[in-house]
């Protein structure tokens, strides 16, 4: 897995690619948890280079989701496709973030 971060907007994005795994998903928490603990607190996932994602990393989403609320942050979604799309709606995922179409339309409801 390869996660890359750029600040746009008081937003860090982070760009996911690859696999998000049992043996990955500790490396995209461990990433975030330490941008968090900078003071940072919005955060936009962009999934489209994500080609799976397993129940570890389901998880750490929702840990980082828990940090974030206690710091009254944000965690938004985009590029959402195919299985990992899919694993979002199944798991409910869906209906717990926001998830949006574009970087851009995610940006400006920041």
């Amino acid at each position: 897995m390869e996660i890359q971060t750029r600040k746009e907007k008081g937003a860090i994005i982070v760009l996911v690619k690859g696999r998000m795994d049992a043996l990955t998903a500790p490396e995209f928490e461990n990433d975030l948890s330490g941008q968090i603990s900078k003071g940072e607190n919005i955060f936009l996932i962009n999934l489209t280079g994500l080609e799976y994602i397993s129940s570890a990393g389901l998880r750490s989403i929702l840990s980082i989701s828990k940090k974030l609320k206690e710091k009254r942050g944000k965690i938004l979604f985009t590029g959402l496709h195919g299985p990992v799309e899919e694993i979002f709606t199944i798991s409910g995922f869906d209906s717990i973030f926001k998830i949006f179409l574009s970087e851009e339309t995610a940006l400006n409801e920041i």
